[in-house]
Order: structure tokens, then sequence, then C-alpha cells
């Protein structure tokens, strides 16, 4: 089949929500379909690339790393006339999204929406910042999955919080998979090496995006106090993003800028060899979806210390994998920390091949069959594609419905958030 996928982030983003596009149309294509990306353009281009179409945007959003599409392209219809898709699938609800649904409605295709985000989390990037844009966000997803044929929720406690919101449209549980080969194998003694750590150090770990809504200053304060508390501690933090500064300055005022180590955004081999250098991979984000990094850590076999969340909890299995700290308390995370520390070697190794057996459950191959055997019931195949009047009227009709839709769903989400909630 021919599937387009529209997404406000894409390569060479780094991001969940571009590395699990990047992975299913991967994958997709392995087994022999065709994917056709639309993405924002990014100050960092990608080298030939191929089935990609590019849009206009304002980069740097607002002081962040994101991309900000124009809501037009030329030659956008052109390549889709090319193209000739059958599943439209958008992974934001705005922006490239209300693309999605336009293209869709105009062609009489399935829209699918993977619901990636919990937007509310995110609204700091935008400068009217306040609680009733957040609710505005929650409002506007819900009338967008609402207006698609099929929706997919990385998690089981994603789909649960979709319904409650109010979500009718049918949801089905699909986690983006981890590409198992890309994350075993690694050579954590030669990262260690590079980096300057011991080869008999105790290496807590992270990867991601270094900004605010994955609870960092909470994740750092509690990992400096268990270094304080162990001088053969290491902290190994890989990524990059606005919090970058603010990190290393917490760990120099405490003493502990040697035993710190923030090589930056790492991808391919350094990556994976990042991951197994670690000793205990530590999460604290409580805005995801899916923690797309814990299965990477744990098909590595890295064991995971995460507050329990959206996305942590279908994961982390307390003292099988890891372990699951049920509130966001300092001390709890502290003493989780420690407990992995104090293990056997025999206990480490035992956490390390539950870990490794939890990320096989995830493969990126039993994800993405999942999600095509589920595009498969919304195919439509007797859309007129030829360019009679009667075709052209009838794309011109769907498309004014598609802007009504759109125009409806702003409007609509705009009111619900201007209304105080109810008084407890």
């Amino acid at each position: 089949m021919n599937i387009v996928m529209l997404t406000n982030t894409y390569l060479p983003h780094v991001g969940g929500v571009a590395r699990s596009v990047s992975a299913f149309c991967e994958e997709y294509r392995k087994r022999g379909h065709n994917v056709l990306v639309v993405a924002p353009e990014f100050a960092e281009k990608v080298a030939d690339e191929k089935d990609v179409v590019r849009i206009h945007a304002i980069q740097n959003f607002n002081g962040s790393d994101f991309s900000v599409a124009l809501p037009f392209s030329g030659d956008l219809s052109e390549r889709l006339d090319t193209f000739r898709p059958d599943i439209v699938h958008a992974h934001h609800p705005f922006l490239l999204g209300m693309t999605a649904l336009r293209v869709a409605r105009e062609r009489e295709l399935p829209l699918v929406f993977t619901h990636h985000t919990l937007y509310e989390r995110y609204t700091h990037y935008v400068p009217a910042d306040s609680q009733a844009l957040k609710r505005f966000v929650i409002e506007l997803a819900t009338r967008y999955a609402n207006l698609a044929s099929l929706v997919f929720a990385p998690s089981q406690s994603i789909a649960e919080l979709l319904r409650e919101r109010g979500v009718k449209s049918p949801i089905a549980e699909v986690p983006t998979g981890v590409q198992l080969e890309q994350f075993s194998g690694g050579d954590g003694g030669k990262m260690r090496e590079q980096l300057g750590i011991p080869k008999d150090a105790y290496v807590v770990g992270h990867l991601g995006r270094l900004a605010l809504e994955k609870n960092l200053n909470f994740l750092a304060a509690a990992v400096a106090e268990f270094m304080l508390a162990h001088s053969d501690v290491h902290f190994l933090l890989v990524g990059s993003g606005p919090l970058t500064e603010q990190l290393q300055q917490l760990f120099a005022s405490r003493g502990l800028a040697e035993r710190l180590h923030m090589p930056g955004t790492m991808q391919g081999e350094a990556q994976r060899d990042a991951y197994t250098a670690m000793d205990a991979f530590a999460f604290a984000s409580t805005s995801e979806t899916q923690g797309m990094v814990l299965t990477e850590a744990m098909a590595a076999g890295v064991p995971v210390i995460a507050l329990d969340a959206n996305g942590s909890r279908e994961v982390v299995r307390d003292g099988i994998n890891g372990r699951l700290i049920m509130h966001e308390d300092q001390g709890e995370f502290i003493a989780a920390m420690k407990s992995l520390y104090a293990l056997s070697a025999e206990q480490r190794h035992k956490l390390s091949r539950a870990a490794l057996d939890t990320a096989q459950d995830f493969s990126m191959e039993n994800c993405a069959k999942r999600a095509l055997d589920l595009y498969a019931p919304l195919l439509k195949q007797n859309w007129p594609l030829d360019d009679s009047l009667y075709a052209q009227w009838m794309r011109l009709r769907n498309l004014i419905g598609a802007q009504w839709e759109i125009l409806e769903g702003v409007t609509g989400a705009a009111g619900a958030a201007l209304t105080p909630p109810p008084q407890r």
C-alpha cells in the first residue's frame, strides 16, 4: 500500500516522534510498502533523503529546536497525485496535521492519527502559556482524534486517557517498537574510555532531549544526591536542549562536574555504545505517551529506574527489569538507585536478562505488523483519481468540508478552553 505520513517533527530533529515516524517508515518499506513523508524543513539538512517532501518552516520556534511548518506548499498536491496514497497518517493534530485532514478529505482517504504527545505538557514553548491554553490543546487534540478513521495510542494508559477525554473514534494500542539489532552488541567499554569514565565506575545514564518537559530538574537533583553518597558513581547524560547549561551548573555547584559526562546528541553506533556503558537508566519524565528510550535501554540490557507514569508503567516491572517509583519523591528515587547499586553481579545479570526479554515484546517488527494489519480494513479503492470535471468538483467540495471541520474544531476548542472548569 501507499502510505503518506505528515509530521511536524522529523529527522534530523532528535525526539520521540521523529524517531517513531522514521522507524515505522523503515519497517514498512522493508515489507514492500511505499511511504512518503511530509515534514518541515530544519536548519540542518539531510543529504540524499528520498520520499520526503519538505515544507517551508520557521526555524527554532521561540528559542526551541522545533520548526513550525508554514501552512501551504505549492508542490505537495502534485507530489501526492503522483504518489497516489491509500492511507493518510497524521502524527500531530495541528499544522501539518490539519494538512493531513485536508488531504484525506479531499481525496476521500482514511485518516489515521497517532496521539504521540500530551500537548498540554509542552505549552511552555508558546509565549501565551496559561491554563486556558492547556485546556485548548487538550480539546483540540480530542476533537481532531474524533475526525480520524482510527487513532493509534502508543500505550494502554494513553488509550484509556483518550477515552476519558471524549475520543469516540476507534482507538488501537500501537507502541513504537524498538529495532533490537540497533541496540544490542554495543561496546560500552569503548564509550567509557572515550568519555574518561573509569572501567569500574557505576554509571547512571539518561538519553533524550534536555528540556523542561522531561522533568530533568527532578532527575538531576536526585542523581546528584546519589553521586554525593557514592564516590564511584558517574552520570552519563546523552542529548542536547535548552537545559544543557543549567544542568552543567547544577552538578558543578555540587562539586560533581568531573563525574558528569554530557557528550551531546548521539546516533547509531555511538548511541548503542552509550546505552551499553550504563549500569542503570534513570527516567523521571511524566509527559510521555510512551517511553521509547526505556525499551531502547532494555534492548541494550540496561535496567530502568522510572517514575510511574503513562508509558513507563507499561514497560518497567518493579523488581523484575528495574524499579518503578510510585510517587514523584526524590528520596524514593534515590533509594531505588541505591537498591540497584547494592545488587550482586548475579542479581544485576538477572535484571539485565529480564530487560532484554521486555525489549523483545516491543520489537519493531511486531509493532509495524500490528499497524499494517489495522490499516488494511480502512483501504478504499473506488476514489476517482482521473482529471474529469466531476472528480475535480468532488475534490473541491471535500476540501471546503475539511476547512469547515478545521474551523469548527479550533473555535470549539477555544470556546471550551475559555469556559472555566466546574468547581469541585
